[in-house]
């Protein structure tokens, strides 16, 4: 279903009071109000202030509407976005079927809410029937709870070497009278050396809650690595600069590294070598129990300035033993 944005129509944040809800919808009502407005879409306009404003400014249907916000906003969610329903949705017939939520609304008002509002509250009708005068439906028993999506982002050296974070969740959970509030959650993830981007860590019961006693839903943590110009990452492959000279790319040389997470190790640049050219370092990647990934070392030539008359003599020189050398025609 396609999501409204209730707090970003009214202009408030999510925390914002019962007061603070009511003095934004007059002031937007005083600017898009059609017998006063000038603004083209001012009935449109005033049509969303009302239905948030209706939503925002009951209790017990804003704790409804942020059940299904919580998990719209940790998915980056905003007005017009497709977002799934909450958990037990379909086996409830939406929030419509609770006592109280569609005897708000008089025949009249049909009409005047989106399909969005209508499917988390159904339609009223004579008496205060649901979506096209049907019965509510009552929930077919215990459902576990949605799973939830978040992102976390680790620095490459959290891979190779394993770490612990604290981690601050926009999270739901059930009141002593089962109905859903929202609450802030901060969990202790442990991230295991070896994780690579993509990667799905599992919260077993972190996410959404059940329904009727039922079980919470996980939480997946997606990995992502912070960018650092040092490193590319590929996969469990790294790919990492190594800066050398003019004579120890000419003529060979061991240079020491010090790769990711480890030890310096003695790396040998063969003589010939020229800038862009890899040195692969086998299982020095980021770590895995079976299948480790692989370290590159991309050379990079680094030229040093010649200041003194000796480091100028010394470039002569090369000049003059080079003196048939043309780098535009090699």
């Amino acid at each position: 279903m396609q999501f409204k944005d209730y707090y970003q129509i009214l202009g408030v944040g999510k925390s914002a009071s019962a007061d603070e809800v009511k003095k934004a919808y007059r002031k937007l009502a005083r600017k898009y109000h059609p017998d006063v407005s000038k603004e083209p879409d001012a009935a449109k306009r005033m049509a969303e202030v009302n239905e948030a404003n209706t939503v925002l400014s009951d209790p017990e249907k804003r704790a409804a509407y942020d059940t299904v916000g919580a998990q719209a906003w940790a998915q980056g969610a905003r007005s017009g976005d497709d977002v799934r329903p909450p958990p037990g949705w379909h086996a409830s017939g939406g929030f419509g079927g609770r006592e109280g939520f569609s005897q708000h609304f008089s025949t009249g008002d049909a009409g005047q809410f989106s399909e969005f509002f209508e499917q988390m509250f159904g339609r009223a009708g004579p008496g205060g029937a649901g979506r096209a005068g049907q019965r509510p439906r009552r929930p077919a028993g215990p459902a576990k709870g949605e799973d939830q999506r978040a992102r976390i982002e680790l620095d490459l050296l959290d891979a190779y070497q394993g770490t612990q974070r604290a981690i601050r969740l926009n999270a739901v959970k059930r009141n002593p009278h089962g109905q859903p509030v929202p609450e802030e959650r901060t969990l202790q993830v442990t991230i295991p050396a070896g994780v690579k981007a993509g990667q799905l860590i599992r919260l077993a019961g972190q996410g959404q809650p059940g329904l009727g006693g039922g079980p919470a839903g996980d939480l997946f943590l997606e990995v992502h690595f912070r960018d650092d110009p040092r490193y590319r990452i590929d996969g469990r492959d790294v790919t990492q600069r190594l800066r050398i000279t003019p004579w120890e790319a000419a003529l060979g040389a061991s240079v020491e590294v010090a790769p990711p997470g480890g030890q310096a190790v003695a790396v040998t640049v063969p003589a010939g070598s020229g800038p862009g050219r890899k040195l692969r370092l086998k299982g020095r990647g980021i770590p895995h129990a079976q299948t480790p990934g692989d370290l590159y070392l991309e050379l990079d030539i680094a030229l040093p300035s010649a200041v003194t008359g000796e480091q100028k003599a010394a470039w002569q020189a090369l000049a003059a033993a080079y003196s048939g050398f043309d780098p535009r025609y090699v």
